[in-house]
């Protein structure tokens, strides 16, 4: 994943830890408190970020699965269009050697 990609999350993630401090500081004046929000903040909005690369990389995942069994499948079926082909000679083969006897 591309920092390009992150970079709606990144911003938001820094105004919503510059808000939280001036909302906190604006309210209860307090060093602390301003500090423990900050970081809350950023660890929440690392949380969401962190999230959100779990989900673009569990759904790379699905499509490179996606991908893996539609190659599969299309395997199986040209292997039992093969297998088909072949019984079907085969059965043509017998009928045809029944038919020859029945005319003798």
């Amino acid at each position: 994943m591309e920092i390009r990609e992150l970079i709606g999350d990144i911003v938001l993630t820094i105004v919503m830890v510059v808000s939280t401090i001036v909302l906190v500081m604006r309210f209860w004046q307090d060093l602390t408190i301003a500090v423990a929000a900050t970081f809350m903040m950023l660890s929440l909005g690392g949380l969401l970020i962190s999230l959100g690369m779990k989900v673009t990389s569990l759904e790379a995942s699905v499509a490179q699965r996606e991908r893996t069994m539609r190659v599969n499948m299309e395997e199986m079926g040209r292997t039992m269009n093969a297998r088909y082909d072949n019984t079907v000679n085969h059965i043509e083969e017998i009928v045809d050697g029944l038919s020859r006897r029945m005319y003798r």
